[in-house]
């Protein structure tokens, strides 16, 4: 996880650092920038789930991560350098889509390290303030070159085919009184009838994507050359995750619940052709890495009609796919957490660009007379995204 990268990286001896783009300051007066070594992730996954109907009387967990979320904010709260600058000149890793959830409108103006914007409103998170970062891989880098000789599959796929979101969305729409869901083949839709207007935005956003991803699986998975697995977080499936990466020319990915997921950086790393059909999707280190040269994006829409994701996919040249390979290898390193000159770097390299507008705005918030002024940049403004 970043957040474990990160505070390694900072811990270690300057003398190990001389080509890293931010220096450790011992006095806080010449620091740009705090990191805060809140490890949100581990907290996250670290956190007991509560049964459902489980309320005050039931015994206290040994660990919630609510309350260490809480007890984080109280205490920068009430650091004076937290107060000086509204916590603007802070960093903070929030890697997994609902990390800090319960504090996050308390440290929104933090510089916050995400892997996407997917469950951010638009005044939490940007990317004038913010900077994504990839998740990191979970199958072995592959060593070998590029070239087609071992890869005899055309497109790979393996994950969670059967959303655990089906079943939760499902109890939620039953608690707020909605009417009830038509589960099929894994897909989720509104009963036949039902007018999509019954049904909160959020839900038929996840609706939208769900069933989408679903059908492209079914569309793409009746294809000989093309492999398509269910996996689940075990040793074994990360083996044949890693086994059908290296021999596959192309792999899916497709949007699910986030717009972002680990298999996209498995693909990388492995020289995996990413097909990217995510149409909301952020991706890490945009300034330096043009995605176009290294993946295929397909529109949703067209992805998920019947033969023509793998017609598209066929149409590109041998030579077309070395290419790929070799831009993929090109910038391989940005994705590899350990490498000395890899993702660490590159992430504080991003971070340190943010510098000039966190002084813009706490320089600007002093001759304001505390009030709360709208800001004009993409950090509020959404209208401005479309006039870059």
């Amino acid at each position: 996880m970043a957040e474990w990268y990160l505070f390694s990286d900072l811990s270690r001896p300057h003398s190990e650092r001389a080509a890293s783009p931010v220096a450790r300051v011992a006095d806080p007066e010449e620091a740009d920038l705090f990191f805060v070594p809140f490890f949100s992730s581990l907290s996250l996954i670290v956190n007991p789930v509560r049964p459902p109907g489980s309320g005050a009387g039931s015994e206290k967990p040994v660990y919630s991560d609510e309350e260490n979320q809480e007890a984080l904010v109280e205490w920068l709260e009430g650091q004076e350098y937290w107060k000086r600058s509204k916590g603007r000149d802070h960093v903070i890793v929030a890697s997994d889509p609902n990390a800090l959830y319960r504090v996050i409108d308390r440290v929104k103006n933090c510089v916050l390290l995400v892997s996407d914007f997917g469950r951010l409103r638009p005044d939490q998170g940007s990317l004038v303030k913010d900077v994504v970062v990839p998740y990191s891989h979970r199958i072995r880098t592959y060593e070998g070159d590029v070239g087609i000789g071992g890869r005899n599959t055309l497109l790979f796929f393996m994950g969670n085919r059967y959303r655990k979101e089906v079943i939760s969305i499902a109890l939620l729409c039953l608690c707020i009184n909605q009417k009830e869901l038509s589960l099929v083949e894994g897909t989720i839709l509104p009963l036949p009838g039902e007018p999509s207007s019954k049904f909160p935005p959020r839900l038929m956003s996840i609706f939208s994507v769900l069933n989408s991803a679903s059908i492209l699986v079914e569309t793409s998975e009746k294809e000989e050359d093309v492999i398509i697995k269910h996996g689940a977080q075990s040793r074994e499936s990360r083996r044949a995750a890693s086994q059908g990466m290296h021999t596959s020319k192309f792999c899916l990915h497709p949007a699910g619940d986030t717009p972002s997921a680990c298999r996209l950086f498995d693909a990388i790393v492995s020289l995996c052709i990413p097909v990217i059909i995510s149409d909301g999707i952020e991706l890490p280190f945009e300034d330096t890495i043009d995605y176009k040269k290294i993946a295929v994006f397909v529109e949703t829409t067209s992805a998920i009609k019947p033969g023509y994701l793998v017609s598209k996919l066929r149409a590109i040249t041998p030579d077309g796919v070395l290419g790929y390979q070799k831009e993929l290898k090109e910038v391989k390193r940005y994705f590899e957490y350990e490498e000395a000159n890899g993702t660490v770097n590159e992430i504080w390299r991003q971070v340190s660009k943010k510098v000039p507008l966190i002084k813009l705005m706490i320089n600007r918030e002093k001759r304001l007379f505390g009030k709360e002024e709208e800001c004009s940049c993409i950090c509020t403004n959404q209208t401005a995204v479309r006039t870059l």
